[in-house]
């Protein structure tokens, strides 16, 4: 960041022109993120995790409750080396809300017990697992403590490539950190991270620790949750990726409500419209994805989908991918109808299914 001296504001100070003449002056440009670190970085959290051996339970109100699915994707994919303690993880949390509850990764926990979380005060609260979803690498965390300062998540749909970010986090124990960077990408998907994969790309510094933090625009609000980065020897190569922020909403609000994060479900299976199959389907200048499969008696089956459809819309909203379709698809609520619009014969049909 650039600032300008001797305290001036922004666009306060003025500087002689280049002619020297001192009755023409403009604005030195002086550009800060103090502002948007200072409304996020309260809210932005250390979490360590402990393994006593036994095994974690989600806390879902029931002293039965099974034990809590654990999958621990890389927290630097391409890195080889092993965690110096195995027992041991730290990364990073965003508290959501005033009353407690704490997003943050799944395999920021791994196979940790005992948690706790680390206020940028320095006070450690012990927390309890409410939920964790591997297939968004997400997961939600509960502390006993009110009027907590919480992030503003952002409701933009407007986010571009070019866009200023910071990465807010504890990288490797070292203490709450902030760096900038732009959005380098959006919608990055076949990566080999999570199930459910629609990352936000950035080259803000990221490193280990970093995982669950926090991803803002320039202005301190929620643009997703850190959760990767591509490096071949553990630190930052400026290729770092977060959960986008609607993903994350609705898995807390999910897991708050449910223990679990709840997908809609059609029953089919489909691949990518080729060139080559668009021209055999009599849909050249179509784009969508080909559903290949419908499982009888699913939802798809009963609305009418049936195999060689290409579907091209959910509610409204375009598919051009497969990975679109699957995120449209598991976006659903089950039980409420959604409108899907597929290319039959070089017809367009629509669809209500139920999923």
């Amino acid at each position: 960041s650039l600032w300008s001296k001797d305290g001036d504001r922004p666009g306060t100070g003025e500087r002689q022109g280049a002619s020297g003449l001192s009755g023409l002056s403009m604005p030195v440009a002086a550009l800060s993120y103090a502002e948007a670190a200072r409304r996020a970085t309260p809210a932005v959290v250390s979490i360590a995790a402990h393994n006593d051996g036994m095994a974690a339970t989600v806390d879902d109100g029931n002293s039965d409750a099974p034990p809590a699915s654990r999958r621990k994707p890389p927290r630097a994919y391409g890195d080889e080396e092993e965690d110096e303690n195995p027992d041991d993880n730290m990364g990073s949390g965003v508290i959501a809300t005033q009353d407690g509850y704490i997003l943050t990764n799944h395999h920021v926990l791994g196979d940790g017990t005992q948690i706790e979380v680390i206020l940028v005060s320095g006070e450690r609260l012990k927390a309890r697992l409410i939920g964790s979803d591997p297939d968004t690498d997400l997961a939600v965390l509960k502390v006993d403590r009110q009027n907590l300062p919480t992030i503003e998540f952002a409701h933009r749909n407007d986010i571009a490539v070019g866009d200023v970010v910071l990465a807010i986090g504890n990288p490797f124990g070292v203490g709450q950190t902030v760096t900038m960077g732009i959005i380098s990408a959006l919608g990055r998907t076949q990566l080999g991270i999570n199930t459910f994969e629609n990352f936000i790309q950035t080259d803000a510094a990221i490193n280990p620790g970093n995982s669950g933090g926090a991803l803002t625009d320039e202005q301190g609000r929620l643009l997703g949750i850190n959760t990767a980065i591509y490096s071949r020897s553990g630190g930052s190569l400026g290729i770092g990726f977060a959960i986008p922020v609607n993903v994350a909403r609705q898995a807390l609000q999910d897991i708050v409500q449910n223990g679990r994060v709840v997908r809609g479900w059609i029953g089919v299976e489909s691949t990518a419209l080729t060139p080559e199959l668009a021209e055999n389907l009599g849909a050249a200048s179509a784009q969508g994805v080909i559903i290949t499969g419908v499982l009888n008696g699913g939802p798809a089956a009963r609305a009418g989908m049936r195999p060689g459809d290409v579907v091209t819309r959910i509610n409204g909203r375009p598919i051009r991918t497969v990975a679109e379709l699957r995120a449209g698809i598991t976006a659903l609520r089950p039980g409420t109808a959604a409108t899907f619009t597929a290319l039959r014969q070089g017809q367009n049909v629509e669809m209500q299914l139920v999923p």
